[in-house]
């Protein structure tokens, strides 16, 4: 569904993407691991059309979008839910909602929007948050609000950048059964780059592990964590 050959990302005389080649397939969970500045984020912004390839090429459902503006690409199906997620805090989390939906479908009526709004809240447990402000709900509950906004634009693929990031034990566990549940009820392709490995290892089905801008590993979870290249490029001893 997803693949990328000879993905290169250079910032200057900073490699920080090299010849990754990669492939999702449809109706994945797919992990993208690795430390700190590996590139595990450079390659979404590559995904997404935030950041010129440099090399390389990337295809989507077929189709070469290595090129194509940012809008362009969601208009293909691929939506990007943020680490650092930023809801309008202003408005109320059905109104998040809806901009979404009147974004995607310019000539639905407002209450149309509202109606289907509600649908993807309920999908992701916030309808009865429907008429709070987004600034007073907690992490959780905007990243949600995100989701539920990204899930309006109807994509095929969900980009999920450290999805996990903020939540609490319980709430990781919440959020490994939602993703599961995207990709389950709704038949959408999980795209995941994650540091919390509870959330990660539990729900990918397959993790993909970049270090220094290379792709080291590319197994099932179990077999990751045993990789000797992966345990001490990133995981450590411990985690093995």
């Amino acid at each position: 569904m997803l693949e990328g050959r000879g993905l290169t990302k250079s910032f200057g005389g900073l490699v920080a993407v090299k010849s990754f080649d990669f492939a999702v397939r449809e109706k994945e969970i797919v992990g993208l691991i690795g430390p700190n500045g590996a590139g595990k984020t450079t390659i979404f912004n590559l995904v997404t059309g935030v950041y010129p390839v440099t090399s390389g090429t990337i295809r989507f459902c077929g189709k070469e979008i290595t090129s194509l503006k940012t809008h362009q690409i969601s208009r293909q199906g691929i939506a990007r839910v943020f680490q650092l997620v930023r809801p309008f805090l202003s408005m109320t989390v059905l109104e998040n909602v809806v901009i979404g939906i009147l974004g995607r479908e310019r000539s639905a009526s407002v209450s149309e929007a509202r109606d289907e709004a509600k649908q993807y809240l309920d999908f992701v447990g916030l309808l009865d948050k429907k008429d709070t402000v987004t600034k007073n709900l907690n992490v959780f509950g905007r990243k949600k609000t995100e989701l539920a906004r990204s899930l309006a634009s109807t994509p095929k693929m969900l980009l999920l950048d450290e999805y996990a990031s903020g939540l609490n034990p319980t709430e990781v566990l919440q959020a490994n059964e939602l993703v599961r549940t995207i990709r389950d009820n709704l038949g959408i392709t999980i795209f995941w780059v994650e540091h919390v490995m509870k959330a990660v290892m539990e729900t990918s089905e397959r993790i993909m592990v970049i270090h220094h801008g290379e792709k080291i590993a590319d197994a099932t979870p179990k077999e990751v964590a045993c990789d000797q290249r992966v345990v001490d490029a990133y995981l450590g001893e411990r985690y093995a």
